[in-house]
């Protein structure tokens, strides 16, 4: 079979997917058995046969589409992915066919360009300078004359994280590459930080022992007022501040950090501000959101998830540093077939990250917002956190229900009235019959359901049902807790066992 056979074999069956998830057929998530998957998906025989084309290829994709958790249905309201706009994925195919390993200019000249202008135009919504175009004589990695803003696209958060704290480390201890890190390095973090943050510290080097953890209120938002504090207790320890993390937004709750008063802190006392904004960044976006990232600009490196509220298909996520020397002083290697003085119309990313085969991510954010616009993103950002407040609002009133804080992003926790056990008795009732998907998340020592509203057709209809489906689901779990106790053999007394002797 031809390419553009099989190609329409793909999109057309990609599109059925779409529509019918938008229509609510078929189950938001369905969780077989692997084996049985492996089974039902014919992978041995394929992978014997070959010839995945044609009518196998269609067949195969049914029944890998069928097994697929549907973002596209409204009742999905998990977790922090996008349902990412057609033109995304269909730059993400492009990228695919295309297969320009853009970290170097030579490999992808357009690709780079894309994410060039993509950071950039990041760079100004964080209100930094942005990048200058290179002058053609300019040696691979040099820095620039005059202090502007730098970044590059890795593949998700978690990488863009460390890459941020890899340069703060760089700052701090610009030695360690050649000598190893040093042991009295330490990173300050509110709780409530993605784990990738605590993970970094140990890819560093820095250790866990090197994590101290900041002051927070009973949402998990950092205290300004205590910062202070807590970094002259971390120096008379013998510790020097490597950096600290703010959230924009926490991953539990959905709440931001007050960034402008962490940042003047932070620029007082000569620390590193790195303001993790994965999801919430595109709060920027808003003239009705931006301030709640008011005082962004002075942090010294943020990371922004394309893939998350910009609508990008997996994965998209942006490194932007204040200073972009920073940035190119990050790392330190040698690879001759690589790292040369050459001709250099462009850019060469490769180094200012991890990887050294990196994918044109740029064109997948590109595409949707070329796509929907400025404007349209703005909009899709509002919908999505009008539409958790209004839920907040309307759960909050119910009998039998409770919220921990008022929404700030698209993000809500709620729970219904039992223990935590209850709570995740009744998410797995939803995901077993199919009709929503939801996460949960631990705030103040209790377990909460949580629902990150992305898909851009989910409704307050949609909520209405989901608390209604979650209402059953409980009243069911605590029935059949119920039954069970009364079945339970009693156990005899002491002292009706001392009677009877």
């Amino acid at each position: 079979m031809g390419f553009l056979v099989d190609a329409r074999i793909v999109t057309r069956a990609l599109d059925r997917f779409r529509r019918r998830a938008a229509r609510r057929q078929g189950p938001v998530v369905s969780q077989p058995p692997i084996e049985q998957l492996v089974l039902d998906l014919d992978l041995e025989g394929h992978a014997r046969r070959g010839g995945l084309s044609g009518r196998p290829l269609a067949r195969f994709l049914e029944r890998y589409l069928d097994s697929s958790t549907r973002l596209h249905h409204p009742g999905y309201m998990a977790h922090q992915v996008a349902v990412p706009h057609p033109s995304g994925s269909i730059a993400a195919m492009v990228d695919g066919f295309t297969n320009n390993a853009m970290a170097i200019y030579e490999m992808g000249p357009a690709a780079a360009a894309v994410e060039f202008w993509v950071l950039n135009w990041m760079i100004r919504k964080v209100g930094w300078s942005p990048m200058p175009y290179p002058r053609e004589t300019a040696s691979p990695g040099t820095a620039q004359d005059a202090p502007c803003a730098g970044g590059v696209l890795t593949h998700g958060g978690s990488l863009a994280n460390l890459t941020a704290l890899l340069a703060a480390r760089s700052r701090m201890a610009p030695d360690a590459w050649d000598h190893g890190v040093p042991t009295d390095l330490a990173l300050l973090v509110p709780a409530e930080s993605h784990y990738s943050v605590a993970r970094a510290a140990g890819i560093l080097g820095l250790g866990s022992a090197a994590v101290f953890f900041l002051e927070t209120d009973d949402t998990g938002r950092v205290i300004p007022g205590r910062i202070r504090d807590r970094l002259r207790a971390v120096r008379e320890a013998g510790r020097r501040p490597m950096a600290l993390v703010a959230n924009a937004c926490s991953t539990a709750l959905g709440l931001y950090d007050h960034l402008r008063e962490i940042g003047e802190i932070c620029r007082d006392e000569g620390v590193w501000m790195h303001v993790d904004g994965a999801h919430g960044a595109s709060a920027l976006l808003s003239a009705r959101t931006r301030g709640l990232l008011d005082g962004v600009e002075l942090a010294d490196s943020m990371v922004w998830d394309a893939h998350k509220l910009l609508r990008a298909p997996t994965l998209c996520a942006a490194v932007l540093l204040r200073d972009g020397r920073d940035l190119d002083r990050a790392f330190k290697q040698e690879a001759s077939y690589l790292f040369h003085d050459k001709a250099q119309p462009g850019v060469d990313f490769i180094h200012r990250t991890v990887e050294c085969t990196k994918a044109g991510l740029g064109l997948r954010f590109f595409s949707v917002l070329a796509a929907l616009g400025e404007e349209g993103l703005a909009r899709y950002v509002e919908r999505q956190v009008d539409l958790a407040r209004e839920a907040h609002a309307w759960i909050s009133g119910l009998a039998g229900f409770e919220c921990p804080a008022v929404p700030q992003s698209n993000i809500l926790c709620f729970r219904t009235a039992g223990p935590d056990e209850l709570q995740i008795a009744a998410r797995d009732a939803l995901i077993a019959e199919g009709s929503f998907h939801l996460s949960t998340a631990e705030v103040n020592g209790r377990r909460w359901l949580r629902a990150a509203f992305m898909n851009p057709d989910t409704t307050m209809e949609d909520v209405a049902r989901m608390i209604e489906r979650v209402r059953v689901a409980a009243q069911a779990a605590q029935a059949a807790q119920a039954a069970q106790a009364a079945q339970a053999p009693r156990r005899p007394s002491v002292g009706a066992g001392a009677a009877g002797t």
